[in-house]
């Protein structure tokens, strides 16, 4: 079940025709919602200490790069993103799935055809664009119900697949532990199987009255009853790994250290802050969804104390529920973060938009209130006048992860965020005789001052409380000032 449905069987790039339609209702929520964000935006020049209560302070420090306050996001919903934008999106999706663009349509209409999707006439227009072009399958930048991707199927004798099946798509080409291939796994099962029905006359219901009755167990039937015993025995396997996952967590939460983990748009540059913050190494690329397969690493703060920096899977609009729902295990490591590292590519045009979405993940994690540090990657991206007007804040940070810009100041920034294990400065007198002591004073701590004297090294350092609380009989005196 975890085989790509893209490039099956062979390495030879599909050619596909992408299929994006506006619908009036969602352009008339956009703009009003625009409307109002940039109504907040002109009542807030004359308060410049004040943000808009519509946008995101992260994508008002991206969009205007100057003076950005404390963040403080809000419960409101995401502007949807504009037709363009939203088949660009597509466009990756589609390339980071391994296909080649063949065409491209879009269209306007007042609401969804149920049948589908796009009418009577536009199906006739994508008819003649099918046999025009001849792509290997026809990506829809929606979700299509059961019957919608039926009826389309038989109208274009083409292979269709909807926005959701093509991210379980990608996700199933880039999971490579045995972990992130049962999620993946676990996804696609429960995508599939309300889409059983209706494959033909061979499934027809077995009848009670004359010329009614049928074999006896129809396929349908067998099919449904393998993906459920299938789905259990997924189910079994994922509820070990979280057992495992649990052990693990337990025996780290047994050693006083805090957990930061990297949230973010897709392709927002999480995995190469990782790698320039950890040098772990992890897959770096441009295309969506390329990391989905935790990796945690210890990082050492300026203050000498160290925290497990973890790297999750990036977010996207309109994740499907069935991913949200079997990456579970993966996403613990962000509900159980002591802060939450929220990476936006600052040269994104819809920066606004992506900050939201993240939030609206978050939401569905329960993890909306967890502290939080903005980090705008991808700044060397900007022409040079707009990043030298770019300021830093206890909230947000400017950072180039490629160039390795700014990593200074984030490192600092998450010491001030993270309150575990708190660092203390004090006065120590420890026997010379105590080497192991010095030793991890060195290590760990701080030192200002160091004068030896009849045996004794007289200290003035500044330490975690973890630390210290092994020094507890040398301390000397009130705490350092």
């Amino acid at each position: 079940m975890t085989n790509s449905h893209l490039q099956e069987g062979s390495n030879r790039s599909e050619r596909a025709l992408l299929v994006s339609v506006e619908f009036s209702s969602r352009a008339a929520t956009r703009n009003n919602s625009r409307a109002r964000t940039e109504a907040e935006n002109r009542a807030s020049e004359s308060r410049p200490s004040r943000l808009p209560a519509g946008v995101p302070p992260v994508a008002r420090a991206a969009r205007e790069a100057a003076n950005p306050g404390p963040p403080t996001p809000r419960d409101v919903p995401a502007r949807e993103l504009t037709w363009e934008e939203s088949i660009d999106e597509l466009r990756e999706l589609a390339r980071s799935a391994g296909a080649t663009v063949a065409g491209e349509m879009t269209q306007r209409r007042p609401r969804p055809d149920p049948a589908t999707l796009i009418g009577g006439g536009k199906v006739e227009e994508l008819r003649g664009a099918v046999a025009s072009v001849a792509p290997d399958l026809v990506i829809f930048d929606h979700d299509l119900t059961p019957s919608q991707q039926r009826n389309l199927e038989r109208e274009l004798d083409a292979r269709i697949i909807d926005r959701t099946q093509l991210i379980l798509d990608i996700f199933a080409r880039h999971a490579r532990t045995r972990e992130g291939q049962l999620q993946v796994e676990l996804a696609q099962l429960q995508y599939l199987l309300p889409r059983l029905a209706g494959r033909g006359v061979q499934m027809s219901q077995l009848g009670g009255g004359i010329g009614t009755r049928g074999p006896g167990e129809t396929q349908l039937e067998t099919d449904r009853r393998k993906i459920y015993r299938r789905i259990r025995h997924v189910e079994q396997q994922l509820e070990n790994v979280r057992r495992i996952r649990r052990q693990q967590r337990q025996r780290r939460e047994s050693v006083p250290m805090a957990t930061v983990a990297l949230v973010g748009y897709t392709n927002a540059g999480k995995s190469t802050l990782f790698n320039a913050l950890t040098r772990a190494g992890v897959l770096e690329s441009a295309r969506m969804f390329a990391t989905l397969d935790p990796t945690l690493r210890h990082i050492e703060l300026p203050s000498k104390r160290a925290v497990i920096l973890s790297d999750t899977v990036g977010f996207i609009r309109n994740l499907p529920h069935t991913l949200v729902s079997a990456f579970r295990a993966t996403l613990e490591e962000v509900q159980r973060a002591s802060l939450l590292l929220h990476v936006a590519d600052v040269t994104s045009p819809t920066a606004e938009e992506q900050q939201l979405q993240v939030e609206q993940v978050l939401r569905e994690l329960e993890s909306q209130d967890k502290p939080r540090l903005y980090v705008m990657n991808k700044v060397d991206l900007l022409p040079e006048k707009k990043r030298e007007s770019l300021r830093d804040s206890d909230s947000v940070v400017h950072v180039s992860a490629a160039r390795g810009a700014g990593l200074d100041r984030l490192l600092e920034a998450i010491d001030g965020k993270i309150a575990h294990d708190p660092v203390q400065r004090v006065k120590l007198r420890v026997p010379q005789s105590e080497g192991k002591l010095l030793a991890l004073l060195d290590a760990k701590s701080h030192i200002f001052s160091r004068r030896y004297q009849d045996g004794y090294f007289d200290l003035d350092v500044q330490a975690a409380e973890s630390v210290l609380r092994r020094m507890k009989a040398f301390i000397s005196g009130q705490p350092a000032k």
